[in-house]
């Protein structure tokens, strides 16, 4: 089972969500199936999704951002009211996509005036959220393991197996993947900056 949990129920932030996902292919003129083209995603999962039929999970939100330019922090942004400057953790934005056994913490939501983010990942062992392609071109991250794993990450054509305590920093320009082997999950934060 997937969930989105932000600060207010999880029915109407994907109500939301799907909405702002219909927007944005309105703004450009896009057909279900042009967006379908682009983006490697079936026309009846797009309607769905732009209809709250169903949650999206991690690698789909991924293409779409990838299409959309924007990262998957800035989109669960934009259905949120304004962030504040000081976030409490009890009101940190929180996604999960159970199936996959992810789960996703926006420690400081993005703003439209600012460049930077700050994201903690936990991946249970067996997991894998595999994107690919970036939603930004050049988006520059900087991966630090916190606890348990390890974590495999492929950058490209890179493999990388980072322990805790590692930092991995680089410029996503194509396909990643996020893995955990185990036997104990992973946790990690992430900080993105836009190009």
């Amino acid at each position: 089972m997937r969930e989105v949990v932000l600060v207010s129920d999880a029915d109407s932030i994907d109500s939301r969500l799907a909405a702002r996902l219909a927007e944005l292919r309105g703004e450009r003129g896009w057909s279900l199936d042009e967006l379908a083209e682009r983006s490697g995603v079936s026309r009846s999962t797009l309607s769905r999704l732009e209809r709250a039929e169903i949650s999206p999970t991690a690698a789909l939100l991924g293409r779409l951002c990838s299409v959309y330019g924007r990262t998957m922090s800035r989109l669960l942004m934009e259905v949120e009211e304004e962030p504040p400057g000081l976030v409490r953790a009890a009101r940190q934005a929180v996604w999960r996509d159970e199936e996959a056994g992810f789960v996703r913490r926006a420690v400081s939501p993005p703003h439209a005036g600012l460049r930077g983010e700050v994201i903690e990942g936990l991946l249970e062992p067996g997991a894998e959220v595999p994107y690919d392609r970036p939603p930004v071109p050049g988006l520059e991250h900087h991966v630090w393991v916190l606890a348990g794993g390890p974590l495999e990450l492929r950058v490209g054509d890179d493999e990388h197996v980072l322990e805790p305590g590692d930092c991995l920093r680089f410029r996503l320009r194509g396909a990643s993947r996020y893995r955990c082997p185990g036997p104990e999950p992973v946790r990690y934060a992430v900080v993105v900056v836009l190009p």
